[in-house]
């Protein structure tokens, strides 16, 4: 459900007319009709609301937009203001009855003026109203004009994709007036205008895209994603509006292919299981019921594609390597015929069935691409399979399933080209192929050669589309005659290396109208004051791009060396520098991607994954698998080609290196450097002491305990202090002093799924008006925001995916407006426009954060404990008087701590008395004894494990303190595990409640009461813990 509020000078508008998808006609099924529901009006104080983002009031006539989703239909609303004892008050609709009234767009205006008769006041035209339906009233050209345009529902908004997947199809949209056209990248489609040079993002899966289709009036999208969840999204490609949504429709599986029928009516889903199923959908009905399904048997092979017969929406076709299936459906059910093809084929052309290979360089192998070589006849009751260079033929009748017997007589084979076919489709009255070569054929029904194109000098086809348009300098009376003046539709075609190129049939002008490199993309950094930021992937290939421009502005081409890990600009903007997976170090000039031979440096062996520039551009830092860190120097010289030489390597880190940051000294600006690995050392180098061939250290210390840390960086001037910023595995981000390294505060860092994997901050705008500052992170498969100062309130960060199969880096823009991320796997690199105000985040306020928690739940709990610390702080005789205070001193803390089920460890509560003692000391130059009841529930929260204690924890201590018993399990004897708590706790009682021997599922589930993990739910045990068995295998 959707509606929309609009903010005034005297309250709020809201709208109360409702719209719904319903199916026009069995001629023309998809299209939209209007249903006015009458709604029954009611009140709703909003006197107590809170309006505003982050405590500012909304500006005078500015816009407040709020969606609310209701699954399978779409609601609009137009509006109307009262205002009820000085408060604002909602005319709020009721849901509409459930046989909605169908009226003409007359009668929809009649209604409308009802509306103003009960003091609903229309402040809009009729083609602006928000009870307009926008799918309704959209036109081929409303996308890409200013009225299609939409506020940013996010703080983060997908600006712009570069790469594509060539694994999926394209499909032409439109091209008369303009080119445009859809295909597909990680988990969104992409609408590109080449004319305009714009997208617009089809966002909407959680998953990557395995499948996608259109309609053959070009007006229905279906997007299907392979996620656990699978969703099929129907978009309107008019105005980019998802209109439907079909959840997980093959349930436990994902969905192969998706097809569309010819009256737009109907969509098939192919599931992707081992054991096969095909159903039939009446989309545009909101019971989004399964009309007809069929379970395929496996013998047929994997089905790959499908479609519908053009002629009948009742027949459908579907192939595999081996199979081509031949589908009729009606009310009674779902029937199919399987042909086996290699039983069908000749045994004169044995090579009729070679594989399809393709050059060991090319970027995708054809055994990954569902090619579609199987189409029907436009005119014939045919199927046409292509099958190597050759076409089968196969007469399928009207009767097709009732007729199973037929023999393979009436299939024949006919041999039309020497190159191996990859693509075969139908386009008016002709037959289209693509082929290895790159070559574009037409040949008419009798299979003769009446148009083709070689002057592509491509890589092999995998797509091809034809334009909905017929060509503009031609008759359209003329184009059916019997003699055919050879009349071709513009046409799309992509290639295996992820190029898209169109062809203008009466002009003969070929074009490039999309260049994308389909390689894994590690590499991306942002330029220091320009609008750029480079791009490198794994075939050698960087580009400059200007993302105000929208247009590449430097390209280079590594001959010698591949697999770009790693770019980075210095401060000045005068170098970029690329590492590569085979160790070698280039330092290019920042304009031409040119360098010297000097410029050159494989002094190291190892794959480097981190790159980075000192402030004032003279050193230069790498880090690489082989666990060193390798330092270069700008040696400054103007008469001299050598501007740069390696200073030296050191292996200082006995497990990979997370982090590799260079800083200034706190009081003579000096560049100095640090490096962060999993072994959880925090190393410092001696820049002025390292000589030639010889880096030095100059400290190393462990920072954590149990916890891994994952990135770093400096923590902005916000106070008298300098800080490092560490973010660790366990949800956690602490603070340590730049100088002493003391860790000075512990925060509750964003929980997202996923740890946190590379922070940094973004530059204040200069245009900014608020003072706000924020820390950009991006998790496993997520990009996130974080208002700063940072307290550990789950409000002021926010995030969403960006590459579904992981994210491998990201980069800011020198101006903080676009955060750029790099997908890796996905090969694709993705630009995201910051909001302007981005205060949205910390809309909940301060209050909230306590609300929220676990622990503000057991408030009247801890108030208990808190006294309990005071008394037992003074004694507890009872003739003193007690001094009741709202503190407590800070040696009460952990036992605080402790009564709320939280056991930190010796380090852990010196942290904690760090963080209290030093919190004032900048300001007051004074320590603090003491802690008030608000500011412990905050310690308590972010020092507290983030998702409380696990059974898998406790089963890893298990491993470490006990030993194995017969079948392998950890056990802990009686007297052991009595010296073991007794070391920490009371010795009373303790024999008495222990059995013997304690076996981890014991001590987790029966003692701590914790839910067993997955582990330990495959296993059974006694109450003992003595005799444990294997669970059975079924």
């Amino acid at each position: 459900m959707y509606c929309m509020l609009e903010w005034r000078r005297g309250g709020l508008a809201f709208s109360t007319t409702y719209t719904r998808l319903v199916r026009k006609s069995s001629a023309f099924a998809g299209s939209l009709l209007e249903n006015t529901v009458k709604p029954k009006k009611k009140r709703i104080s909003l006197e107590d609301q809170p309006w505003g983002f982050g405590g500012e009031e909304l500006p005078q006539n500015s816009r407040l937009t709020v969606l609310i989703r209701r699954p399978f239909s779409m609601f609009f609303f137009s509006s109307n203001l009262e205002n009820v004892g000085g408060a604002p008050s909602l005319l709020a609709s009721s849901e509409p009855t459930e046989q909605p009234t169908v009226t003409s767009a007359k009668e929809q205006q009649n209604s409308e003026d009802a509306g103003e008769e009960e003091n609903v006041q229309t402040t809009y035209d009729m083609s602006k109203m928000p009870g307009q339906s926008q799918v309704y009233t959209a036109t081929q050209d409303t996308l890409f004009s200013k009225e299609g345009e939409r506020p940013p529902m996010h703080v983060l908004s997908l600006e712009r994709v570069f790469g594509m997947n060539p694994v999926l199809p394209i499909y032409s949209l439109q091209d008369s007036n303009q080119l445009i056209f859809v295909y597909a990248s990680a988990h969104v489609g992409i609408i590109f205008n080449h004319t305009l040079n714009s997208q617009h993002i089809l966002q909407g899966h959680s998953f990557p895209i395995s499948c996608m289709c259109v309609s053959e009036d070009r007006r229905w999208i279906a997007t299907v994603d392979r996620g656990p969840r699978n969703m099929v999204i129907i978009w309107d490609s008019y105005s980019g509006i998802p209109v439907n949504t079909l959840f997980e429709c093959h349930p436990g599986s994902s969905v192969a292919a998706v097809g569309f029928s010819s009256d737009t009516k109907y969509l098939a889903t192919l599931g992707n299981a081992e054991f096969q199923s095909v159903l039939i959908w009446d989309w545009t009905s909101k019971e989004q019921k399964c009309l007809s399904h069929a379970e395929l048997n496996p013998k047929h092979g994997f089905q790959d594609h499908i479609i519908f017969n053009p002629n009948d929406s009742t027949q459908l076709l579907s192939g595999s390597k081996t199979h081509m299936l031949i589908y009729k459906w009606d009310s009674e059910g779902l029937e199919y015929f399987a042909l086996n093809l290699k039983k069908a084929t000749p045994a004169t052309d044995p090579d009729v069935f070679a594989q399809l290979t393709t050059d060991p360089s090319k970027s995708i192998p054809f055994a990954d691409l569902c090619l579609s070589r199987s189409v029907f006849h436009w005119k014939k009751p045919q199927v046409l399979k292509a099958v190597g260079s050759s076409i089968m033929v196969w007469d399928i009748g009207k009767n097709l399933v009732e007729e199973q017997t037929q023999s393979f007589g009436r299939i024949k084979t006919i041999h039309i080209q020497q190159e191996a076919i990859t693509v075969l489709t139908i386009t008016d009255t002709y037959i289209v192929t693509g082929d290895m070569q790159g070559n574009i054929r037409f040949y008419d029904e009798n299979f003769l050669l009446v148009s083709w194109y070689t002057d592509f000098n491509q890589d092999p086809v995998v797509y091809i589309s034809f334009s909905k348009e017929l060509p503009t300098e031609t008759n359209e009376d003329d184009y059916f005659l019997e003699v055919d003046p050879l009349i071709i539709r513009n046409f799309i075609i992509s290639t295996i290396n992820a190029k898209i190129i169109h062809l203008n049939t009466q002009t003969g002008v070929i074009q490039n109208v999309l260049q994308n490199d389909y390689d894994p993309l590690h590499a991306l950094t942002c330029h220091p004051f320009q609008p750029a930021v480079a791009f490198g992937n794994l075939q050698g290939m960087l580009r400059l791009w200007d993302y105000n421009c929208k247009a590449i502005i430097g390209n280079r081409i590594f001959e010698t060396e591949k697999h770009i890990q790693c770019i980075t600009f210095d401060p000045k903007g005068l170098f970029l520098a690329v590492a590569f997976r085979t160790g070698a170090v280039y330092i290019l000039d920042a304009t031409t991607l040119q360098n010297t031979p000097a410029e050159i440096f494989n002094c190291i062996k190892d794959s480097i994954h981190l790159i980075t520039f000192s402030h004032d551009s003279q050193y230069l830092a790498t880090a690489d698998a082989g666990r060193a860190v390798s330092l270069f120097r700008n040696q400054g010289y103007k008469d001299s080609s050598s501007r740069w030489s390696f200073v030296g390597r050191y292996r200082s880190h006995y497990k990979p290196i997370q982090d590799l940051l260079f800083g200034v000294q706190l009081y003579n600006a000096k560049p100095r450097l640090l490096s962060l690995g999993l072994d959880r050392q925090l190393v410092e180098y001696d820049l002025e002491k390292s000589e030639s061939n010889t880096l030095l250290l100059l400290s190393m210390k462990r920072i954590e305990q149990s916890a891994v840390p994952r990135c770093m960086t400096w923590y902005p001037f916000l106070n008298p202090e300098e800080f490092l910023l560490v973010a660790s595995d366990n949800y956690k981000m602490k603070l340590f002093n730049s100088t002493t390294t003391m860790c000075r505060k512990t925060l509750l860092g964003p929980t997202y799924g996923s740890p946190i994997g590379k922070i940094a901050v973004l530059p204040k705008s200069t245009t900014s008006k608020t003072k706000l500052r924020h820390l950009a992170f991006i998790t496993d498969d997520k990009l996130g925001l974080q208002i700063l100062p940072l307290d550990g309130n789950p409000y002021k960060s926010s995030a969403l995916i960006c590459h579904p199969t992981g994210v491998s880096t990201f980069s800011c823009s020198y101006d903080g407006k676009f955060v750029f991320t790099a997908g890796g796997s996905d090969s694709s690199a993705l630009s995201w426009k910051r909001a302007g105000r981005s205060s949205r985040l910390e809309w909940r306020g301060h209050g909230a954060f306590l609300f929220t928690h676990q622990g503000w739940k057991r408030r009247q709990e801890m108030e208990d404990f808190f006294f309990y610390c005071q008394i037992r702080h003074q004694g507890s005789d009872m003739m003193k008087r007690i001094e009741v205070s709202t503190k407590i001193p800070l040696s009460e803390v952990p036992f605080l701590m402790r009564a709320l089920g939280h056991f930190p460890t010796e380090q852990e509560i010196e942290d904690m008395f760090n963080e209290i003692k030093f919190s004032r000391y900048a300001e007051t130059g004074k320590y603090v004894t003491d802690i008030d009841l608000e500011d412990f529930i905050k310690l308590y929260i972010n020092h507290r494990p983030a998702f409380g204690l696990s059974s898998e924890e406790l089963v890893q201590a298990f491993n470490v303190l006990g030993k194995k018993n017969v079948i392998r399990n950890p056990i802990i004897l009686k007297s052991e595990m009595i010296k073991f708590l007794q070391a920490r706790v009371e010795e009373h009682s303790l024999g008495s409640v222990i059995p013997e021997r304690i076996s981890v599922e014991l001590f987790t589930h029966q003692i701590l009461g914790l839910p067993l993990g997955i582990k330990q739910r495959i296993r059974t045990s006694t109450p003992d813990g003595v005799e444990e068995q294997p669970a059975s295998k079924s």
